[in-house]
């Protein structure tokens, strides 16, 4: 029987982990949960004998890859999956997906309240500024930025992107005015939000010659990877422009430094965030479950990274 371990440090709420088992299970697979595991060699251990994988955040590194005998697909429940080592996978003839679209509107939605929970002076009762009129530059317009657009379109906002992937055709076609370089959004927009992967081209690519350019009153947003930003060049832009602000669902590693003398114009949440909202569980979780199901049966290898 194909063995399905759902392995989550981060749990899924219930209602997605009841889905995702049951959907398993009319498939006729057995379902296996670990969930909030004390130590990495735990999941090293719960993978050897299991043909297929779901996780959320948690590393699915060349140890864990290799104790897996059995081991045919890792599927991550979400849009990133920089957490799986995808050169070990690939190695061993494993395939690797992600759920895109799945967790897009609850990281928009996200995205666009600490938006306003920042214009608004963090609600402590003193006057803000208002969003409509005011400019977004969306920086990488796939599921998630297309949302985050149409949702600032609500506010009232002027929408920009830039997306070297995407046709300009098709991103004005969705309201946004597209935009021929970072530079260009970076200099026209008074909010950025971050939806690019952490990769080798985009680690630290968000650098001080990028947030030095945003307007007055500049608040740059990271629902993205902490990876994309240059954390020195981030201390810089804070050090030179008392109106420039800085909110992210991931803690850069200096965020004590930002906390302690910028902590006024700074938004951290207590863990990402993106996901977390009962939806987006249940939806990103039951892809995962169907996608093993396709690929095992009939070879489906549609969202296939590796």
């Amino acid at each position: 029987m194909t063995k399905v371990l759902v392995a989550t440090v981060k749990p899924f709420a219930q209602a997605a982990v009841d889905s995702i088992k049951e959907v398993c299970e009319d498939a006729g697979y057995e379902f296996v949960l670990l969930e909030k595991y004390a130590d990495q060699s735990d999941f090293v251990k719960a993978v050897e004998d299991v043909d297929a994988l779901i996780i959320r955040s948690d590393k699915a590194t060349k140890e864990v890859i290799d104790a897996a005998k059995n081991l045919k697909i890792i599927v991550r429940a979400g849009a990133g999956y920089d957490n799986i080592d995808l050169e070990a996978a690939t190695a061993k003839n494993i395939v690797v997906m992600n759920t895109p679209g799945q967790n897009s509107n609850a990281v928009a939605e996200l995205a666009l309240g600490m938006m306003v929970y920042m214009a608004r002076n963090k609600f402590n009762g003193t006057a803000g500024t208002e969003l409509k009129n005011k400019k977004i530059g969306i920086h990488a317009f796939g599921h998630v930025g297309s949302l985050v657009g149409d949702i600032a379109k609500g506010f009232g906002m002027n929408v920009y992107a830039f997306d070297p992937f995407v046709a300009k055709e098709k991103i004005e076609s969705m309201g946004a005015k597209a935009v021929d370089t970072e530079e260009e959004l970076y200099s026209t927009c008074q909010y950025i939000s971050l939806h690019i992967p952490a990769n080798e081209h985009t680690k630290n690519s968000i650098n001080y010659n990028l947030m030095s350019r945003m307007p007055k009153g500049a608040t740059l947003l990271n629902t993205a990877r902490k990876e994309v930003i240059d954390e020195d060049d981030l201390l810089r832009v804070f050090k030179d422009r008392d109106d420039f602000k800085y909110v992210s669902d991931i803690a850069p590693d200096c965020k004590a430094d930002i906390e302690n003398n910028y902590g006024d114009r700074c938004f951290f949440s207590p863990k990402k965030m993106g996901a977390q909202t009962s939806e987006a569980n249940i939806n990103a979780g039951i892809a995962a479950a169907e996608q093993i199901i396709r690929f095992i049966g009939k070879g489906d290898t549609t969202f296939k990274v590796n």
